[in-house]
């Protein structure tokens, strides 16, 4: 079938028919200001929190189709802090984050699933310590000029070798490690 386009109203119309046909693509974003990385464990018993307080998010993302995205983030280990000097400086150490040979552990994931309405997982490769495992995160995407990931993931600290030695008793820290994360993002 031809459409004939003899007005501008009738091009107008046409160009509008197949943006409206034609799929979404994912948007390319970067982290902005005011993103934050946090972990949290026991030591004997009693909870402690940590930040990293240097890390860095690319991400390709489109909630109508998410199996398309990409996220990427580097984290400076040697940011890691508890608010206790003694406990920040053990996990510089060779037993823990060993920041003197791996400076840095980054998180890839490519095409992610949708759990509900505004819910995704995050099916990656965490690479610490030389170590790459798969890791899920799951997230939750609030749209806006400045798009928001908010996630959470299990880490278990004694597969990449974090905690090794005496600190490998998990009756005196846990393998599993908290991770949560509010990403704010600026297109790219």
């Amino acid at each position: 079938m031809t459409i004939k386009l003899t007005s501008p109203a009738a091009v107008a119309a046409a160009l509008t028919a197949m943006l409206a046909a034609a799929p979404a693509a994912a948007a390319d974003y970067v982290q902005a200001p005011g993103s934050t990385l946090a972990f949290a464990s026991r030591y004997d018993g009693e909870l402690f929190t940590g930040r990293f307080s240097r890390f860095d998010t690319k991400l390709s993302f489109d909630p109508a189709s998410p199996e398309s995205g990409t996220l990427d983030v580097t984290i400076g280990l040697a940011s890691a802090s508890t608010g206790n000097d003694d406990r920040d400086t053990t996990l510089k150490a060779a037993e823990f984050f060993d920041v003197a040979r791996f400076a840095q552990a980054r998180y890839t994931a490519n095409g992610f699933r949708r759990l509900d309405d505004d819910r995704y997982a995050a099916d990656g490769t965490l690479e610490l310590r030389g170590v790459r495992k798969p890791v899920t995160l799951t997230f939750t995407w609030k749209d806006g000029a400045q798009p928001v990931l908010e996630g959470r993931a299990v880490v278990k600290r004694l597969d990449f070798g974090v905690g090794g030695g005496d600190w490998a008793d998990t009756t005196t820290i846990p393998n599993e490690v908290n991770v949560s994360t509010r990403v704010v993002l600026k297109p790219r």
